[in-house]
């Protein structure tokens, strides 16, 4: 019996990165996974990648910071499915790096809006569908940066504290429904936001130091990620609920 078999997983920012390497597991386990992201030209190939030999993802065209888009995208999968069981809230930007002072009003809003309003979108749609079913799981994507400080990513830090936050306070809300909620804080991961964002193909001095930071000595794969998100998905977690998953290499050890 795989992990998730009949399953509703819903994933969003699902199209690279951690998300695509969680659909692609939820899959392998058995799930039905809607994708939710912002369409653009590899939508057709990801989902190739992602089904296998399988047809078992869908994608939906959805931009998380939308909160009319996330409900006409959670009343789709209702309609379609008849139900949710695991929902991993995982889309998210990096924003541009500056310092507090210099950061601008529009800086600010554009991460907290897609980081942080866009969880809670998610989560209040997909708490009242769990809670009608009597179960469910979320899995939210926060950050080792959800945890301590970090510099000239203040909106990306404030957003991450925030999705760890929202995490708790649901956890204790709906423990009693039969609903877990759980986030994961990953390390730095090896992702097109990461490559894109830090730049770290044309600086490896840059590679260097963040690498640096990992005790292990590496940065880490979306397929670890990956890996916890079907831990806490699956009933392998059924008495973990309110807990944030570091899956760092070491990072906040240090």
């Amino acid at each position: 019996m795989k992990k998730l078999e009949q399953k509703i997983v819903f994933i969003t920012g699902g199209l690279s990165g951690i998300g695509k390497a969680c659909a692609i597991a939820a899959t392998a386990e058995g799930a039905t996974v809607i994708i939710a992201d912002i369409e653009n030209d590899t939508v057709q190939s990801t989902l190739a990648e992602i089904n296998g030999d399988n047809n078992q993802a869908s994608f939906f065209n959805c931009d998380v910071s939308n909160m009319d888009q996330v409900k006409s995208t959670l009343e789709h999968i209702i309609t379609t499915h008849g139900k949710l069981d695991v929902a991993l809230n995982n889309a998210g930007i990096g924003g541009n790096p500056n310092p507090i002072a210099l950061m601008t009003q529009a800086e600010w809003h554009n991460v907290l809006k897609v980081n942080l309003d866009g969880v809670f979108y998610c989560m209040h749609y997909e708490l009242a569908q769990m809670e009608t079913q009597k179960n469910g799981v979320i899995v939210n994507m926060a950050s080792v940066l959800g945890k301590i400080g970090y510099a000239s990513t203040a909106h990306y830090v404030a957003a991450k504290h925030g999705v760890i936050g929202l995490t708790q306070s649901a956890a204790l809300e709906y423990a009693t429904h039969g609903i877990r909620v759980n986030a994961i804080c990953p390390g730095f991961i090896l992702t097109p936001m990461i490559t894109t964002n830090v730049g770290i193909v044309h600086h490896p001095e840059v590679t260097q130091q963040i690498i640096s930071k990992h005790p292990m000595g590496r940065m880490g794969t979306p397929a670890e990620v990956a890996a916890g998100f079907i831990f806490l998905a699956c009933d392998d977690s059924s008495f973990i609920s309110g807990t944030s998953l570091e899956i760092d290499g070491g990072f906040l050890a240090t």
